[in-house]
């Protein structure tokens, strides 16, 4: 059995189109039909469910693809330990971040590749359930991700900092001369909010209700720079996380303003698989989380 065989396959999976899987593995799409035709006659039990167009995959070929992505992981791991023995650790790390998240990237990724220059990052804005399933299919090492609102499994979880919520609005209008505002205050104000698709969503809007208000966004999006290039244009008002204050702070013409109301604060943390042994670059970025002062980072 070839390796390169389970790579098509989990590359299939992944693009759920032949031509696309091809092209991700830098070969033509009758090679990648072969290999997976081979794999098949190997195993002696039909895996991909097949038409004018791929299809999906069959039952048995469920199993096969969770054995395949398990596979190759672990075999991009002993490359990247083989990289570690011989002399610095080379490889990709690719981290699964919920928007909200985002700004708090650069305090991992900054020492990360300060002392593992051979290690690529890859950064994928994700949904708490995208990054889930992320790591049970190996598409992901790691995420930063929230940690206390919607279950997680199958992963080790490392709290980060507790997430807590900020009004920015126009200086000028009806909410900008005050010094704090409820939840009831805000949500009348033209909103523009991540999609309901979001975790962060999905927490605002159990906060609002608690305060007895429905948010009702006239914008919402899946990109926390959109939203932070609507709050700057001076017309609609949007709840974000601490984290962005050093983005916006400097802006002209909003103000930042606490809410008031129902406690909310949330713990974001770093999730890995409980896969053992781990992957040597996520053994690295652990070992770079442990030497960091979190708390004074995000300024907490």
């Amino acid at each position: 059995m070839l390796l390169k065989h389970l790579q098509y396959l989990t590359a299939l999976a992944r693009e759920r189109h032949f031509a696309r899987a091809a092209a991700s593995c830098h070969v033509t799409q009758p090679t990648l039909s072969a290999g997976i035709k081979q794999l098949e006659e190997q195993l002696g039990l039909l895996v991909v469910q097949r038409g004018q167009r791929f299809e999906g995959f069959t039952d048995g070929g469920e199993r096969v693809l969770a054995w395949a992505q398990r596979i190759t992981a672990d075999a991009e791991s002993l490359e990247q330990e083989a990289s570690r023995l011989r002399l610095a650790l080379e490889g990709r790390l690719r981290l699964g971040v919920v928007p909200a998240a985002l700004p708090a990237v650069p305090i991992l990724a900054a020492p990360l590749a300060r002392r593992y220059p051979g290690v690529t990052l890859t950064v994928v804005s994700s949904t708490s359930i995208d990054i889930q399933s992320g790591l049970d299919e190996f598409r992901l090492e790691a995420g930063i991700t929230y940690l206390d609102d919607e279950p997680l499994s199958r992963v080790r979880t490392i709290p980060l900092f507790r997430e807590q919520y900020l009004l920015i609005t126009p200086a000028g209008g009806p909410l900008g001369a005050k010094e704090r505002v409820t939840w009831g205050e805000a949500a009348s104000l033209p909103l523009c909010l991540l999609t309901p698709d979001m975790q962060n969503r999905r927490i605002l809007d159990a906060h609002f209700a608690q305060a007895g208000a429905t948010a009702r966004p006239s914008v919402e999006t899946n990109s926390v720079f959109t939203l932070c290039t609507l709050v700057r244009s001076g017309y609609w008002s949007s709840v974000l996380p601490h984290g962005f204050l050093p983005l916006l702070s400097g802006a002209k013409g909003i103000a930042i303003l606490p809410l008031e109301g129902p406690a909310a604060a949330h713990t974001v943390g770093l999730v890995v698989s409980e896969r053992d042994p781990l992957p040597p670059t996520v053994t690295a970025l652990l070992g770079i989380l442990a030497g960091l002062d979190w708390s004074a980072a995000v300024g907490e």
